[in-house]
């Protein structure tokens, strides 16, 4: 059995780019409501810790997406998996990203995507060419990410 790891990126906002995200892979947004509610309701934190969207509760300082088909632990809405987590930093972005993603569509489908991604709210920053095709991009929060 391999080890398990989820990658955790920095940023001001963690739902909306767990949103952002989860759209451009086909993720889903972990849904921790149970469990939030349970530790709201027994003290363990308190209710400005979590930010409300109609039913569903979510945690202000993180969020976390999975691959749909990823087994889940019902009493927490947490994947047993591997998962990308997005944790809340006060301070902004300044430099580049020393790690980043790279979606992998084909070259066949590349221009298709990229014009996807930014009608998510992705930024097109520079085409390459070393042998193979890709565009560099940023996500909503300025993470550079690479479609190839």
């Amino acid at each position: 059995m391999g080890i398990r790891y989820q990658v955790v990126i920095d940023t001001p906002d963690p739902n909306e780019l767990a949103r952002f995200w989860a759209q451009a892979l086909g993720y889903e947004v972990e849904n921790h409501t149970p469990l939030l509610h349970r530790m709201m309701d027994s003290g363990e934190i308190a209710a400005d810790r979590v930010v409300r969207d109609g039913d569903r509760l979510y945690w202000l300082d993180f969020s976390a997406i999975r691959e749909p088909q990823a087994p889940v632990d019902e009493t927490t809405g947490i994947a047993n998996g591997d998962r990308i987590v997005f944790q809340l930093v006060p301070e902004p972005k300044t430099a580049k990203n020393r790690l980043h993603l790279d979606v992998e569509v084909g070259p066949e489908r590349r221009a298709t995507e990229v014009i996807r991604l930014e009608t998510l709210g992705a930024t097109r920053l520079y085409d390459g060419d070393l042998g193979g095709e890709w565009t560099t991009m940023a996500d909503p929060h300025g993470n550079e990410f690479c479609v190839q």
